[in-house]
């Protein structure tokens, strides 16, 4: 794991959440490496949980239901869509993908921060409901090195790589929607700096409000 990250950890472990705790709105085109960075900060960062979303397409190699995503056939997403049980869904190159309400709810009443991994527009749709929320979009460096991801990861035909790509210019053009963009050159700097915003935003003023009050309380009485 990255120095870098590690020694961020601290910084997170000593800032106090908010009573309400914050959603975390992570987007980029596929291959941005947005999973990647994820994974890394929550293997550092405390008091940070990952919410799971519902997708219809099958798993890829070495995923998990449950972990990486909750696999369910069509007729199933479209009866929680009915039930109004996502808080977000979108349809993303021919398969459906969405955030259960319930999940970041229960996370956010608790006080405890959650990331959501959405593309660009579950991004926007979150936007739109106007909640408390922290938006990041991981750039890539070029088409070439998402070009190169894609292949590596070698779960997509050539008709899935060829429409990934061809979304990926507009779905760039959506970086000036977000409050942060971080640079997707190098791994263990882009995670740091994910882990950064997570410290930084949990030691806003505003978001502390309550732990100020107390401490202030406690001077007066001297």
């Amino acid at each position: 794991m990255s120095s870098k990250v590690q020694d961020l950890t601290s910084e997170c472990q000593q800032a106090t959440s908010s009573p309400h705790g914050i959603l975390y709105v992570v987007s980029s085109p596929s291959g941005g490496g947005k999973g990647t960075l994820i994974r890394r900060v929550l293997d550092v960062v405390p008091d940070l949980s990952y919410s799971v979303s519902y997708t219809t397409r099958a798993p890829r190699n070495g995923e998990v239901d449950g972990r990486e995503y909750f696999f369910v056939n069509r007729e199933r997403f479209e009866e929680m869509i009915a039930a109004g049980e996502f808080l977000e869904w979108a349809n993303v190159h021919g398969h459906l993908y969405g955030t259960a309400r319930r999940q970041v709810k229960d996370e956010i009443e608790k006080g405890k921060d959650i990331i959501l991994e959405v593309d660009v527009q579950g991004a926007a749709s979150v936007k739109r409901l106007g909640l408390d929320s922290v938006s990041v979009f991981i750039l890539p460096p070029s088409l070439e090195t998402l070009r190169e991801r894609l292949l590596t990861r070698g779960t997509d035909s050539a008709e899935e790589l060829r429409v990934r790509l061809a979304n990926a210019p507009a779905e760039l053009r959506q970086y000036s929607n977000f409050d942060y963009v971080i640079f997707n050159d190098q791994v263990e700097r882009a995670s740091a700096q994910l882990a950064a915003i997570v410290s930084a935003e949990r030691a806003r003023r505003s978001r502390q409000e309550a732990l100020i009050k107390e401490v202030m309380q406690k001077f007066n009485h001297m």
